[in-house]
């Protein structure tokens, strides 16, 4: 390797290393007598490739770079050739790749995506238009630097080849699965311009959902289905960009590039599409329940045919993968948003792991902009459901991103808004049938819980008179509920039992202000027993288990912490 502060052939001065990859090694350097940054890449014998091989290779790429000239391109300026090494000057770039940029931010906004989208595929149109054309063949965010004036530019060129009419198909696979396209693996066609307009669809589809084709399972699904806030116009060009057949994409960058700039209208056009089809299904519905029926209950006819429908999607949603499964039941919804099983089974099925997560959330919040159908046809049901909700978001929320702590804080406030939408005259009016009993269970539970989740959201200098409040609501649901037999889950149960014993621990001393040691260690022996009886009972679920572990190991430390700000209190110290 170069060492840093080493001149380079009387000029360039190495700075620092910034990448490495394979037998390359890149660094920043600096030609002092010109006073300008440039990039080095270093390639050295590693013992595993053939170096000749390699060489080759990077003569060829370099033979390539010289001979272009454009913005989005990097400039080759010097070639030096050493003893078991190769060193490439060309343009440094200041930036980050789209990769990088995806690991800090997750999912990129489509309307950047977009304008990214255009000037790649201005890049690749300039590659193709070459003569012959040159086929660039590993299109991915890693080989694609953004600037900070938000342009773009492509580079390593290793796999880049130039495009022979007369080859019939390519003798060595090139690319990166997830990206390449279906001809990169041989046997399949040479790869040729639309080989390109492939990787890059590949390439939005990362960018816009943030899901990375290139691990398993290996796909794309349409890009709506992640994120139904996405524009269908689109997806629908990376659907087409992405089709296994070459003749089934776009036949160039220029086609693509229209496309790109005019992807609002294919929104139109879809809506207008689907306009049509429901106009259709109605006239030819009409027609048949007038030959069928003579005019008998064509509105009849429509619900069995909807209600039909509804349950088909929910039945063949049990048996597909998540992003399928969630599109189905999204698809129930929106053909009955006034029936409940739906949203039940959307539900239950992302509550199934016992977490929450930030995407989890996302797609309850964008699945129930509907709930108003619900509450009308059926309010008790509706009731049921933003109950279910609430509690789901207060003990199962989890994002990897925040401490304990934020999560409890953003867990209750989360919740609040669900159980603030099970007003009193809603239970009283479900209640009047034979249930009441249950109803005015989960209504008491309600208030409480409530209750909690707005003083977890408080902050603690805000609430230090709400604390005896606090523990009168925990000591509460602590003596007087089963809560495995009201909840009708372990999980809340267990989750409950955690936010008691953390919410005592962080806020120890605030609750002693109130209570005497001995009372807070009662309640923390009622949730050792109580974990006691649950533990045989979720024997066989590790995860549950694990949480069980983890509140004893809490309990511990927190009755630790009881005796220590006891003492310090009495021997008039601040507590802790």
């Amino acid at each position: 390797m170069l060492e840093i502060g080493q001149i380079i052939d009387g000029k360039y001065k190495i700075l620092n290393v910034i990448g490495k990859g394979g037998m390359s090694v890149v660094y920043l350097a600096m030609n002092e007598r010109a006073n300008k940054q440039w990039a080095i890449k270093e390639v050295r014998k590693d013992g595993t490739q053939d170096f000749n091989v390699v060489r080759q290779g990077l003569v060829a790429e370099i033979d390539m770079l010289k001979r272009f000239n454009h913005p989005n391109l990097p400039s080759i300026v010097d070639v030096i050739d050493g003893n078991g090494s190769f060193l490439i000057v060309m343009d440094y770039i200041e930036g980050i790749a789209l990769d990088k940029k995806l690991q800090e931010e997750g999912a990129l906004p489509q309307s950047s995506v977009i304008e990214w989208s255009k000037q790649l595929c201005d890049v690749l149109g300039y590659l193709h238009s070459r003569k012959p054309p040159i086929i660039y063949r590993d299109m991915k965010p890693a080989n694609v630097m953004l600037k900070p004036d938000n342009t773009i530019t492509l580079i390593d060129f290793g796999t880049a080849r130039e495009f022979k009419l007369s080859s019939v198909e390519d003798t060595t696979v090139l690319g990166t699965r997830g990206y390449a396209a279906p001809e990169q693996y041989g046997g399949q066609g040479q790869t040729d311009p639309r080989t390109d307009i492939y990787c890059l669809g590949a390439t939005m589809y990362h960018l816009v959902t943030g899901y990375n084709p290139a691990v398993p399972p290996y796909e794309m699904v349409p890009i709506r289905q992640i994120n139904e806030l996405l524009s269908s116009g689109l997806e629908a060009i990376i659907l087409k960009c992405t089709r296994p057949n070459p003749p089934d994409r776009y036949q160039s960058c220029a086609e693509l590039m229209y496309a790109l700039e005019h992807y609002q209208e294919l929104d139109a056009e879809s809506q207008h599409i689907q306009n049509i089809k429901w106009r259709s299904f109605i006239a030819a519905a009409s027609l048949a329940v007038v030959a069928l029926i003579g005019g008998f209950g064509f509105s009849l006819a429509k619900n069995v045919q909807t209600k039909s429908t509804y349950e088909s999607y929910i039945e063949t949603a049990t048996n597909l993968p998540f992003d399928e499964r969630v599109q189905y039941y999204k698809n129930a919804i929106d053909l009955r948003p006034e029936k409940y099983e739906a949203y039940k089974q959307l539900l239950d099925y992302l509550n199934q792991d016992d977490v929450i997560d930030v995407n989890d959330f996302g797609i309850i919040t964008k699945s129930t902009d509907k709930l108003s159908e619900l509450k009308k046809e059926d309010p008790e049901k509706y009731a049921i459901f933003c109950y279910d909700c609430a509690i789901s978001i207060y003990f199962n929320y989890y994002d990897v991103s925040i401490t304990e702590n934020m999560r409890n804080s953003e867990a209750a406030r989360q919740s609040i808004d669900w159980f603030g939408k099970i007003d009193e005259s809603l239970i009283n009016s479900a209640g009047k049938k034979a249930n009441r009993n249950d109803y005015d269970k989960m209504c008491d539970k309600k208030e409480i819980l409530h209750s909690l989740a707005k003083f977890q959201n408080t902050p603690v200098k805000d609430n230090q008179d709400k604390f005896n409040e606090s523990w009168d609501n925990y000591t509460k649901i602590l003596n007087e509920y089963n809560l495995v037999e009201v909840a009708g889950d372990y999980n809340v149960a267990i989750s409950f039992y955690n936010t008691f014993v953390i919410d005592v621990n962080n806020y120890s001393a605030n609750y002693l202000a109130y209570k005497s040691a001995a009372e807070i260690d009662s309640n923390l022996q009622i949730v050792t027993q109580k974990l006691n009886e649950i533990e045989p009972l979720v024997s066989q679920n590790p995860n549950q288990l694990e949480k069980i572990a983890k509140i004893r190991n809490n309990i511990k430390s927190t009755k630790n912490k009881i005796v220590k700000n006891e003492n310090l209190s009495a021997e008039g110290g601040t507590a802790q």
